[in-house]
């Protein structure tokens, strides 16, 4: 008879103590879920430890019991990454949230994985440091979770996405070993690993410390909104800013419906009318910011741009920014739930797909707001939608897969920041040969031979290493919503 997590619930008891194990109900329903519109998962059991030896522990009682285990940070994945099949464990590292040591003279911090995001900033700003990528749910997302999809956010197209500022990490392994990859040092001895580990959607291992890098605030930052009559001058001038040398530290692009939606919400004098609309940031030394607002300016005039608003002061500037990243929460004006993609495409390319997605909502009869990172091509189409109404539910899936293959056929890929998780796994064959797929499943049977860390997430079925992918057990069957 198979061992179920409930069956080994007083051995979890034993190692996180009886009031962190949840085996009711309510708890198994709401961490069956993450903050993607994945149909609910199927949780056998949760934990909730408090430091490695306790994960290093459970890892131990689930080796032996032979029970696939989800790592869990604030559950705010988009692509149902965090979603557990098949009765699977799910630990849960909210508890692990402190930093645990900031160290100046190395630009760098320890933090657990069940730190947020925004609070590592927060805590060093004191310094003049901060941590630099920045997703737009920051201030719930866990810095863990953010290691696990390599997560991005609007600054990142100047300072690089997690992968560059994630210096090393500790890893629980799926038997239970303690590991640590990378640090501090300029050049750790050893393969880099560490890169392996990011990015890998808790396939891997449970990561339970992480050595994050600080970076130096700007002395000077200017921030900018631009409007256009078209969506197609918004993009050229993302274009040409950046192929005239400029890279500014963020290049949003917000169209209309998505300005039409925010403003009612923030009220941060949106410009509604415009077809989009650029947020720039540029920062750097006081001439580096002169220099670079001169150039963005001299290439939007070039292109019929209506309005230049410039910041004038911090809390200008932090209206700005809470307009831009209040986008997702304020879709709920417009229907109870969205589905998105953020697939990214050559910016050559950005009218062509913006074009197309506009004609593949309009053919479904769907809503869509386009809120995204223009400067490096990574898309956020937002399609909201009711799934209580089924016809509608079809019509946003069917959007969603020519939406992927569109932006897949223009030369994109499939995630830039949100991971592949369940939604988009079996894409993966859209842009990865038989035998990069072979060579991904071998990497991750190196971590974990049995596969049960996070099984039947980002590779397809049919990805082979050996016998078989997954030891040869099916993956459960379901919908991506």
């Amino acid at each position: 008879m198979t061992t179920t997590a409930r069956d080994v619930a007083t051995q979890f008891a034993s190692v996180v103590g009886r009031d962190h194990v949840l085996a009711g109900d309510l708890a198994t329903m709401l961490y069956a879920r993450d903050g993607s519109i994945q149909d609910e998962g199927d949780c056998g059991l949760v934990v909730l430890p408090a430091n490695t030896e306790e994960v290093a522990g459970c890892m131990r009682v689930a080796a032996a019991a032979g029970l696939d285990v989800v790592p869990r940070g604030s559950g705010t994945g988009l692509t149902g990454g965090a979603v557990p099949l098949a009765g699977s464990l799910v630990i849960s590292l909210s508890r692990m949230n402190h930093i645990i040591e900031v160290d100046v003279p190395n630009s760098c911090a320890w933090v657990e994985p069940g730190v947020l995001n925004l609070d590592i900033s927060t805590a060093v700003a004191h310094l003049g440091l901060f941590y630099a990528p920045d997703p737009s749910s920051q201030q719930a997302c866990s810095i863990g979770g953010n290691v696990g999809t390599n997560a991005g956010g609007p600054h990142c197209l100047a300072y690089g996405v997690t992968n560059q500022h994630v210096l090393g990490m500790e890893l629980v392994m799926a038997d239970g070993e303690v590991i640590t990859l990378g640090g501090p040092a300029p050049d750790p001895p050893g393969y880099d690993l560490r890169g392996v580990v990011v990015g890998s959607e808790g396939m891997v291992g449970v990561v339970t410390r992480i050595c994050v890098r600080l970076t130096p605030e700007p002395p000077a930052i200017r921030t900018m909104l631009l409007d256009f009559p078209t969506i197609s001058d918004a993009a050229a001038v993302v274009e040409q800013v950046i192929a005239a040398g400029v890279v500014p530290a963020s290049l949003e692009m917000m169209d209309r419906n998505m300005l039409r939606t925010i403003e009612p919400f923030v009220h941060a004098g949106l410009p509604i009318d415009a077809a989009a609309a650029l947020l720039v940031e540029v920062d750097g030394t006081p001439a580096d910011v002169e220099a670079g607002t001169d150039a963005v300016q001299r290439v939007a005039a070039a292109n019929n741009v209506g309005h230049v608003r410039v910041a004038q002061d911090e809390d200008e500037r932090a209206l700005l920014w809470k307009a831009r990243k209040s986008a997702f929460g304020a879709c709920a004006r417009v229907k109870p739930n969205y589905f998105l993609h953020d697939c990214v495409v050559p910016r050559s390319r950005l009218v062509e797909v913006m074009e197309a997605i506009i004609e593949i909502t309009d053919r479904e009869d769907l809503i869509c707001l386009n809120v995204f990172h223009a400067g490096d091509g990574n898309l956020h189409p937002i399609i909201a939608f009711d799934r209580r109404d089924a016809d509608e539910v079809e019509r946003v899936k069917r959007a969603g897969d020519a939406i992927i293959r569109k932006c897949v056929e223009v030369g994109g890929t499939l995630s830039g920041e949100h991971g592949i998780g369940l939604e988009k796994r079996d894409y993966m064959p859209l842009v990865f040969t038989e035998g990069d797929l072979e060579a991904q499943a071998c990497m991750r049977r190196a971590f974990d031979p049995d596969e049960r860390l996070n099984p039947h997430k980002v590779l397809p079925l049919g990805a082979r290493c050996g016998e078989a992918m997954l030891g040869g057990r099916e993956p459960p069957e379901g919908t991506w919503i």
